[in-house]
């Protein structure tokens, strides 16, 4: 699978970033052909730990999405911080420029509401300088499929396997897990009903991820959710205890829900070959105990497999 092309827009809409992780990043990004336009504050440090002032940030998130010479948004890293701009996103110019934005973890808190709202693109996937910078921190083949609009399978090869057997179709959305509960009783909260439900997240302990996911059912936010895909939970694990109690736990939350769920796939906070899925598209969720597939957008057979 070839990548096209695109004209890109660095942003930072949360926290800072090392400026030779960001250069790295995105002499990557210019080898694969793409154009790359740095936005004026991503470089910036504010107090104590932001990439810029939220008004700054959200000059430059603004910016991006109004240049006609830009075709898609992608951030440098996550952090803290994203949820400052909640309040004074224009949904009207987003709306007239619904462009991909491409991030993940701190982002969730903007994406979610990008897409629900204004029907912005989101790409879950890699960024400048968390995975574009390191050699084996992107899936290049998911992440020009993603951008092209392709459909494409993802299989073990991305760390996908079976949880709870079943075969599920809709609309992908979701993001990391913390910052979806965080919006839980705002106006900012996810729209998940009638989803295919996505949930990763970093360095969380396995009673941690009960909680969020019991704060998830009490709030209806797992309410006619069709099938649910876990990401690979990197070290969301306790000492000493068994190295399956995450998914074992996972289980014991959800013994109640009848849809598919599976585990494992590489996308957001991830070990390595970081896999980029496509939010506000149709997929299809097929979970077997002999293999686990899931298969974005229409007709997804036959279609080009990522590694």
């Amino acid at each position: 699978m070839t990548s096209v092309p695109i004209r890109l827009a660095v942003v930072a809409p949360a926290s800072n970033a090392d400026p030779e992780k960001v250069q790295r990043g995105v002499e990557r990004l210019r080898g694969l052909g793409h154009s790359v336009t740095m936005m004026p504050h991503v470089l910036t440090q504010a107090w104590p730990y932001f990439a810029a002032t939220p008004e700054q940030r959200l000059a430059d998130l603004h910016g991006a999405f109004a240049d006609p010479e830009i075709d898609a948004v992608i951030c440098i890293r996550g952090g803290y911080g994203s949820n400052y701009l909640l309040e004074c996103l224009d949904l009207e110019l987003l709306r007239r420029n619904p462009k991909p934005f491409i991030g993940y973890s701190d982002h969730t808190a903007i994406a979610t509401w990008m897409l629900d709202q204004a029907g912005v693109p989101v790409l879950h996937g890699p960024m400048v300088a968390a995975d574009f910078s390191r050699g084996d921190g992107v899936d290049l083949l998911s992440f020009a499929a993603a951008l092209g609009g392709e459909a494409y399978r993802l299989s073990s090869e991305s760390g996908v396997r079976a949880l709870q057997p079943g075969t599920a179709r809709g609309v992908l959305h979701g993001g990391c897990l913390s910052l979806l509960t965080a919006s839980l009783g705002t106006r900012f909260a996810a729209q998940t009903e009638g989803k295919l439900l996505f949930l990763e997240d970093l360095a969380e302990k396995p009673y941690q991820i009960d909680r969020m996911l019991r704060q998830m059912k009490l709030a209806g936010k797992l309410e006619g959710v069709r099938g649910i895909i876990f990401g690979e939970m990197l070290d969301c694990a306790s000492p000493g205890s068994p190295a399956d109690l995450t998914e074992r736990v996972i289980l014991t939350v959800l013994e109640w829900f009848s849809g598919p769920i599976a585990y494992g796939l590489r996308s957001g906070h991830v070990s390595r070959g970081n896999v980029t899925l496509p939010f506000g598209v149709e997929a299809e969720l097929v979970v077997d105990m002999e293999g686990t597939e899931l298969r974005v957008g229409p007709r997804a057979g036959g279609v080009q497999e990522t590694q």
